[in-house]
């Protein structure tokens, strides 16, 4: 028998592990709030469908699902709302700040704002860092950022186009409050359920990159305001949350159905990327999108006439020139006609993604605070051999 005395098996080059560029299909870590699963255009939040909680539940509820881990009953949703309605009400150190940081971002995407209005107001609510806090003192947290988003972001809205911020009401729920705050007019009913059916199915969509983001900064123990202002950085890139307003623009671009054919097959041939088509999970059509369409069919009126016609016209067309790439709308796609239909303007397609998302954030800030260990991949150096010498 070999007695020789080996070295310890836990160095660090001992367990690199090459994965695959950008993590695609590593599993990171385990979660209960939900999966997709993209060969059968399915996604879910805890055990149920997202698609039918989107069309068949008021926001609060699955706010409540993510957060508290269950459907509330009539009672469970009241005491929700009663203490939702306190905490949406903004400090008033921090509602003082709002024109300045208006008028410092306006040109600007609204994230940038929405970032420096919660960077404001994190330290004026004395968050803690998670790993210094209770379950409890936690979700009160994480309540309270998911309240408070959408009115921060519909009064920067509103201040960059010199009109006052409006308060919400306690006799609105979530999604009739952000119309209200966004536009000061209450929605009709198909406008509420629009709305608040878009809302729902944006909460989460598995470890994609601002809410992988949020999980790694709540893995060092860090306050839950900033894991959510990564999450919004994240966010910010066109790749990842600027989708909904490019893809109306495709449609200003191509302008009247005779020239689907065309503009389609010149953008094929240059090379160009068709916003609001394709997805890196969904092999097959985005239930999303599939739910937004309807929404959008109940509206009616020239626009979705034209971006049905749009679909059809680019899956032809690419059916022909890319023959098995089995592409499809994406959410973004039609969740751009439902917000247009519903007085949301462009500017705030992707604050309104994330002022949905910000539950989704939460829910994962919470379930990583329960799990001590930081999230610490290794890199592989691949620079010019060290030591070098230098002068």
């Amino acid at each position: 028998m070999d007695t020789t005395k080996r070295p310890p098996r836990d160095r660090m080059d001992d367990r690199l592990i090459d994965v695959p560029p950008g993590l695609a299909g590593v599993v990171a870590a385990e979660t209960a709030l939900g999966d997709v699963r993209g060969l059968e255009g399915f996604y879910h939040y805890r055990q149920y469908s997202a698609v039918e909680l989107a069309t068949r539940r008021p926001f609060e509820d699955v706010w409540q699902l993510m957060t508290n881990g269950r459907l509330p009953d009539a009672a469970e949703r009241e005491s929700f709302a009663r203490l939702v309605r306190p905490v949406r009400r903004l400090p008033e150190a921090v509602a003082a700040e709002l024109p300045t940081i208006a008028r410092l971002s306006a040109g600007s995407d609204l994230l940038g704002g929405l970032r420096a209005a919660l960077a404001l107001a994190v330290p004026a609510y004395g968050f803690a860092p998670l790993y210094d806090q209770s379950e409890d003192d936690r979700r009160q947290a994480a309540i309270r950022i998911g309240a408070i988003t959408p009115v921060l972001v519909t009064a920067l809205y509103r201040l960059q186009q010199d009109l006052e911020p409006i308060e919400p009401r306690d006799d609105l729920d979530h999604a009739a409050n952000y119309l209200w705050m966004l536009t000061g007019v209450e929605p009709d009913e198909r406008q509420w359920q629009a709305v608040n059916a878009y809302l729902i199915s944006t909460i989460d969509h598995g470890f994609n990159a601002s809410t992988f983001t949020a999980r790694v900064i709540a893995s060092t123990g860090a306050d839950l305001g900033a894991c959510v202002l990564g999450a919004l950085g994240s966010l910010s890139g066109p790749l990842h949350g600027g989708a909904p307003s490019r893809a109306l623009d495709t449609l200003d671009a191509i302008g009247s159905p005779e020239r689907i054919d065309s503009w389609v097959r010149d953008a094929v041939s240059s090379g160009q990327r068709i916003m609001g088509f394709g997805h890196p999970i969904y092999r097959t059509e985005d239930p999303r999108s599939a739910m937004l369409k309807q929404i959008a069919r109940g509206f009616g009126g020239p626009l979705v006439d034209f971006a049905i016609a749009v679909e059809n016209g680019v899956q032809q067309v690419l059916d022909e020139l890319k023959p098995g790439r089995g592409l499809h709308t994406n959410v973004e796609f039609y969740a751009g006609v439902v917000m247009e239909l519903c007085g949301i303007p462009r500017q705030m397609f992707t604050p309104t993604f994330a002022a949905a998302r910000v539950i989704g954030w939460t829910a994962h800030i919470l379930e990583q605070a329960q799990n001590s260990k930081i999230i610490r991949p290794s890199s592989r150096y691949v620079g010019p051999p060290p030591p070098q010498p230098f002068d």
